[in-house]
């Protein structure tokens, strides 16, 4: 996916309309949408490469969805896939927060406005397991096997979610491990 004739984006600015309607739908978590209108919905991608995009844009630091945008138009069209991409994902919704900024200030004590986010984290919290679940069937294809792979799913839950390590001190430690046993499994596998 290394030139504009292997990427599926016509143009520039294709990728930044597409880039902006992701952001657009993407209240409370965008990469649920991301991989439903790049994967299933325009085929510009496969899972495979969805996921290969998302586990580079999670060890980068941002927003995985804006390292994501960066990467993959990049790789469609060089510095100015890059730039359309980012600009289609940050744009409007930059406009956006800042009047929702506004009004927050206005109304930021309002009963109203503490349950609409509990609201709001509920439904992100849906999103990210639902993009989690829809992406778990290409985890039976990867060089690691999927045992190795649900294994190292489990700690950096357990490590996050249980036992409340900081994401700074699990990524170096289950992220190495998951790189050597990749680097290992794709070795063999080369031979």
């Amino acid at each position: 996916m290394s030139a504009a004739g292997d990427c599926g984006p016509g143009s520039p600015a294709a990728l930044f309309l597409a880039f902006n309607q992701l952001a657009l739908q993407g209240f409370g978590g965008v990469l649920a949408v991301a991989q439903r209108e790049l994967v299933e919905r325009r085929r510009w991608m496969s899972k495979d490469a969805f996921l290969e995009l998302l586990s580079i844009g999670q060890v980068l630091p941002g927003p995985n969805i804006v390292n994501m945008a960066l990467i993959y138009g990049d790789r469609c069209f060089g510095w100015r896939g890059a730039f359309a991409a980012l600009a289609g994902v940050m744009a409007v919704p930059l406009l956006i927060v800042l009047v929702l900024a506004w009004l927050w200030q206005q109304g930021a004590a309002s009963p109203l406005a503490a349950g609409a986010l509990k609201g709001m984290s509920l439904v992100a919290s849906g999103l990210i397991v639902a993009t989690a679940l829809r992406l778990v069937g290409a985890l039976a294809r990867n060089v690691m096997g999927l045992a190795a792979c649900v294994a190292l799913v489990v700690a950096t839950v357990l490590a996050i979610g249980v036992m409340r390590w900081p994401l700074v001190a699990v990524l170096p430690g289950i992220g190495l491990a998951a790189w050597g046993l990749a680097r290992v499994q794709l070795s063999r596998a080369a031979r």
